[in-house]
């Protein structure tokens, strides 16, 4: 393995993070299997994450996650940004525990808080604060433990800890097969004539836009994941829907593309156009109420509800439900008591 140096390739400056050449008697081998085995406390995940950004080379090109690695190729994991030591630092910040024993911790995570450190957050993150909740008990930098799935930043709810190797695994294999339970809440733009469907759509980075995901026809994009989202309609207001979403399968941005791919953004998500205003015609009225709606809840209006999933060690059928936070409630309860006029009619 090199140290991480600057390199130049095709006239751009790309970090170097991971080198190395396949020794002579390498067997054929998927390169994200390769790495995933090689790169210490890198799940394969992250590294087919990084094939996708276009982030794994393999002499001196790049290459999907599923290229074969043969002997003698030197591959290279490279970052658009310089290094950053990612030894997870303890921080004093409270966390709100809804269940815990010796293998498991169920927490509710607010708004606005990072779950991993990663470029532009490597401070203030969940697992910071982990970090600190576990000193002197366990070591968080232990990818054997710790976060078994994640939410986005700007998603509040419930997250499912394993504190030891044995939950980590047994939990993983449960996430992998489908077999857990979860559904979220989210407001979305629009209104529905069915109360309820599915959504099926293979998820990948878009193209011209690498912080965010699209619904891909496999045989565009043979490296799209397969998602699916089950949807129910909860609350029907005036151009706006209260649903819920219970995933099949947990991809990145899965609900907020998938939700977008019909028409129905979620309400103030900026990513996926939910900060305009898609529905209601736009009177200086109706645009100052949406605004006001923007700062009751300046992100995605979206929750990780419940939580249901096989106790690792007893196989006891484990569910949890969270509450809305204050700024989701606040938000709903707007649109509950809001009456409509013929200014702001509209489709």
């Amino acid at each position: 393995m090199s140290e991480e140096v600057l390199l130049n390739i095709d006239q751009e400056e790309l970090w170097e993070r991971w080198r190395c050449q396949v020794d002579k008697g390498q067997t054929p081998l998927r390169v994200d299997k390769f790495l995933s085995q090689h790169m210490a406390g890198t799940s394969r995940n992250r590294i087919q994450n990084a094939a996708d950004a276009g982030n794994v080379w393999v002499n001196g090109k790049p290459v999907n996650s599923n290229y074969k690695v043969k002997p003698y190729d030197v591959i290279q994991v490279l970052l658009d940004h310089e290094p950053h030591d990612y030894t997870i630092q303890p921080e004093d910040i409270p966390l709100e525990v809804v269940y815990e024993d010796e293998d498991i911790l169920v927490i509710n995570k607010p708004a606005g808080m990072v779950v991993h450190p990663g470029h532009g957050n490597y401070e203030h993150t969940l697992l910071n604060a982990l970090a600190y909740y576990f000193k002197g008990t366990l070591d968080i930098n232990n990818p054997n433990i710790g976060l078994v799935h994640r939410i986005d930043k700007d998603t509040s709810g419930l997250l499912l800890i394993a504190k030891t190797p044995e939950a980590k695994t047994n939990l993983g294999m449960q996430f992998f097969e489908h077999s857990t339970r979860r559904t979220y809440n989210a407001l979305v733009w629009g209104t529905f004539t069915e109360d309820s469907g599915t959504i099926e759509g293979a998820l990948g980075r878009d193209t011209r836009d690498r912080t965010i995901y699209r619904v891909w026809d496999i045989t565009e994009n043979p490296n799209a994941k397969e998602a699916i989202t089950h949807w129910r309609v909860l609350e029907r207001y005036p151009y706006v829907t209260l649903v819920e979403c219970r995933l099949e399968t947990g991809r990145t941005h899965q609900i907020r593309v998938h939700m977008k791919s019909i028409g129905h953004p979620l309400f103030a998500d900026e990513k996926y156009g939910g900060m305009e205003i898609l529905k209601g015609l736009p009177t200086q009225k109706y645009k100052q109420y949406i605004q006001n709606c923007f700062s009751l809840c300046p992100r995605q209006v979206l929750h990780a509800k419940t939580l249901g999933f096989r106790h690792p060690r007893t196989g006891e059928e484990m569910n949890f439900d969270s509450q809305w936070p204050e700024d989701f409630t606040n938000l709903i309860n707007k649109w509950k008591n809001y009456e409509p006029n013929s200014n702001s009619m509209g489709g």
